[in-house]
């Protein structure tokens, strides 16, 4: 069975309650593959995969708080039209990617021009929707001790404490520490705690 802290392969494809698919691994021929309780996936996936044998396959919905969160109106940013390059370019209602001013690219949607103004949805364009994903475990990948070392306990980087909430079988725990983790610094590379490479 998979456990926290494993590395996985897995294929799915994700779909909306009406039907449509918003993402499909198949579609690019190459399995999606991640550590398991590391921060980098949306809770509810994550402990979809947990306790699943190689081979198995899995349907699942997930609501938007296990998901990519409820939709915020304090997320949509009015911005002067002339302030934006090409402004009269940019498609309404599909998620386009703009450089802020710190250099950093982001991705949001454009809702509507009116009087001049720009409203720039900054919420992820799965936000608020509940999602169903279709998983199947492909592979547990080894690990060699020097991968393994890299993300010993003790980091404080909040996926540790995600390991112990799943473990108890606390789905709001884990969802509540997973949450966290993403909030305050997505316990990726960038996070600082030096043990992610």
């Amino acid at each position: 069975m998979v456990a926290i802290g494993e590395k996985v392969r897995v294929h799915y494809v994700g779909t909306l309650d009406d039907g449509t698919e918003f993402d499909n691994s198949y579609k690019f021929g190459e399995p999606l593959e991640f550590v398991v309780g590391g921060g980098h996936m949306i809770s509810g996936f994550d402990r979809a995969v947990f306790n699943m044998e190689v081979g198995e396959k899995r349907s699942v919905r997930l609501e938007p708080m296990d998901a990519y969160g409820e939709w915020r109106e304090d997320f949509v940013e009015q911005v002067p039209c002339h302030l934006m390059p090409n402004w009269e370019q940019i498609p309404l209602g599909q998620p386009i990617v703009i450089r802020a001013q710190g250099g950093q690219e982001i991705q949001v949607t454009c809702t509507k021009i009116e009087d001049g103004v720009m409203y720039l949805d900054h919420n992820h364009f799965l936000a608020g929707k509940p999602l169903n994903f279709d998983i199947e475990v492909v592979e547990v990948v080894r690990q060699s001790a020097i991968e393994r070392e890299q993300h010993g306990s003790g980091c404080a980087c909040g996926c540790h404490e995600f390991k112990e909430a799943i473990t108890r079988q606390n789905a709001e725990a884990a969802a509540r520490v997973e949450g966290e983790a993403v909030d305050g610094h997505a316990c990726d590379d960038g996070c600082g705690c030096g043990h992610h490479h």
